[in-house]
């Protein structure tokens, strides 16, 4: 393995959340007082990549979240859900779920406008996933009283494994005809 594609797997082994080709671009060029070329970043990855295909090891490095992570191989799963179970992670209520996933496909959205699809008042579940980081405040509405805006966070791609909101589930019942109220059909 190459000198840089050492210091690369370093790098996203090291890296708390997923790291991004230009963030490791930048360490190495601050690093080594050089400037790397960006195909000699990508070529590291590639290599690094290869290395872990293997089956000497338990874990491989995945692009997710928009950036590169370690994560263990799929083959280690039953393990793994064992340990997990016992640390009992807690998981996300239906409401945050709810919640959540308007914010994924409605964002930028303000809490008002989530309570008008839910139902309900989400002042305790938006307070929530922003202390998770799950979503974040994109800004102002223009609207009156200027709300604040929502909208996912890098975050929220890592915690389900996507790289682009484009990646999201596309809903199948969602007609504009089959939720229309109140309006008569020929």
């Amino acid at each position: 393995m190459s000198f840089l594609a050492q210091h690369i797997e370093a790098l996203i082994f090291c890296a708390p959340k997923p790291i991004g080709k230009v963030e490791i671009h930048e360490c190495l060029k601050e690093m080594f007082d050089a400037n790397i070329p960006i195909e000699d970043v990508s070529g590291g990855i590639a290599e690094v990549k290869k290395r872990f295909q293997s089956d000497d090891h338990s874990f491989e490095l995945i692009k997710s979240g928009g950036g590169y992570q370690f994560l263990t191989k799929p083959a280690y799963e039953a393990s793994i859900s064992l340990l997990l179970k016992r640390q009992s992670k807690k998981r996300l209520s239906n409401s945050a779920l709810e919640t959540l996933s308007i914010i994924a496909y409605k964002q930028p959205v303000t809490k008002s406008d989530i309570e008008v699809i839910r139902g309900v008042n989400c002042d305790y579940t938006v307070m929530r996933l922003l202390e998770k980081e799950l979503i974040s405040i994109k800004g102002k509405s223009s609207g009156i009283g200027r709300p604040i805006l929502y909208g996912t966070s890098a975050k929220f791609m890592d915690y389900f494994g996507i790289n682009d909101l484009k990646e999201l589930p596309i809903p199948k019942d969602f007609a504009m005809e089959a939720n229309a109220i109140g309006e008569i059909k020929d």
